[in-house]
């Protein structure tokens, strides 16, 4: 039984065999609540890493799987089989199995970006789920609880008319040559494996989901300058864009894989007419506010300043002990098992969606097409 005293949802898993650090993130997650049981999976398209991965994890021999196409076959017809699949493959593999799995029926919980092209984002976008199948695109930094309390400042006024939006999200792994033995560098940096974005769509589309997600402002255009430092390299690794927003508010987001010093550098930045606010990735239970000529207040999770919908937070401990990655990204799970359980109707909003992925991927595209036209202002509808 889950923590709530519901049934565990049945769960697959696409991708995600041994050595992959995504996929052991996403066991983690869906572990953590207690809403999931992981009972089958195609960890690998290597049928011998499948199996041993399969075996590792401790899935029955019948449920482990060499192929995603086979697994959904099977799952869909047994009266056992799996409500609910993770896909946790490198961005190329991500349209085929959430159309074969939402065409069987199943939910799927996919990781971002949502495919590697545009064309492929538009097309899952129009496929008709069986029996209203749903989908959640873990944009994971949305989950965090002092994410969701400034998405509650924005909504709530206090922050006045939003003017100016900054997100930036810097790393350093990727400073040198990939090393191909390092296979979560070596599909990074492939477009035919990423698509033909590299830093923009690793972790510039979490920045971009994160600004979106927090201000609510619809983006209308983007100038970018997008670069590969490393030489031989064929995908960006460090970009620079403006944003326009309806309405008039102004953005920049810098991602960037070349940064020396740098982790997980998300960050967000939110200034309206009366008030601003920032917060760190790498720093998540601290936010700070600051009101138009008054002392800056440090905000807390879990403290003084939640208010309803706080309860949609899904704060575990009390405040003063740290939450972070996981627990945001358990978040995002257990949410998604209240909406599948016809429970979670407070959540649905707040959980990242196919057409938050399609977004995510016009994004992508009018900043590549930006870039090659020398910066020109390039609107996400003309993409």
């Amino acid at each position: 039984m889950a923590e709530n005293g519901a049934r565990r949802i049945r769960l697959g898993m696409v991708g995600g065999g041994t050595g992959a650090f995504i996929g052991y993130v996403h066991r983690i997650a869906s572990r953590l609540d207690g809403d999931y049981e992981l009972v089958a999976g195609a960890l690998s398209s290597r049928p011998e890493v499948a199996r041993e991965s399969g075996k590792n994890i401790g899935l029955a021999p019948d449920r482990i799987y060499t192929s995603y196409e086979e697994m959904a076959k099977k799952e869909a017809a047994r009266p056992d089989g799996i409500e609910a699949v993770s896909i946790v493959t490198p961005n190329n593999v991500h349209f085929g199995p959430a159309k074969a799995f939402l065409e069987a029926g199943i939910h799927v919980i996919c990781d971002k970006p949502l495919t590697s092209t545009l064309a492929d984002a538009r097309a899952l976008a129009a496929i008709k789920p069986k029996g209203g199948a749903r989908f959640l695109l873990t944009h994971n930094y949305t989950g965090y609880p002092l994410v969701r309390q400034a998405r509650e400042l924005v909504k709530s006024g206090a922050l006045g008319k939003i003017r100016v939006v900054q997100a930036e999200y810097p790393q350093d792994w990727l400073s040198e040559p990939a090393d191909p033995n390092n296979k979560q560098a070596a599909w990074r940096t492939d477009p035919k494996r990423s698509g033909a974005g590299g830093a923009i769509g690793d972790i510039g589309t979490h920045a971009y989901n994160l600004l979106r997600f927090v201000t609510g402002l619809k983006t209308d255009s983007v100038s970018a300058d997008l670069q590969s430092f490393v030489k031989g390299r064929k995908v960006d690794d460090n970009v620079h864009i403006l944003l326009r927003f309806t309405g008039g508010a102004r953005g920049m987001l810098w991602a960037s894989q070349v940064a020396p010093g740098n982790e997980n550098g998300l960050q967000l930045r939110v200034y309206g007419e009366k008030a601003g606010l920032s917060w760190r990735q790498d720093n998540p239970n601290y936010m700070w506010f600051s009101e138009l000529g008054k002392p800056a207040q440090l905000l807390t999770r879990g403290g003084a300043i939640s208010q309803p919908p706080a309860a949609a937070m899904n704060v575990r401990i009390p405040s003063g002990h740290p939450e972070g990655y996981l627990e945001a990204f358990a978040t995002l799970y257990s949410q998604f098992a209240a909406v599948i359980r016809g429970q979670g109707k407070e959540f649905a909003p707040l959980l990242p969606t196919l057409a938050d992925g399609v977004e995510g991927m016009q994004f992508i595209a009018a900043s590549i097409a930006s870039s090659k036209a020398d910066g020109k202002w390039t609107r996400l509808s003309d993409v």
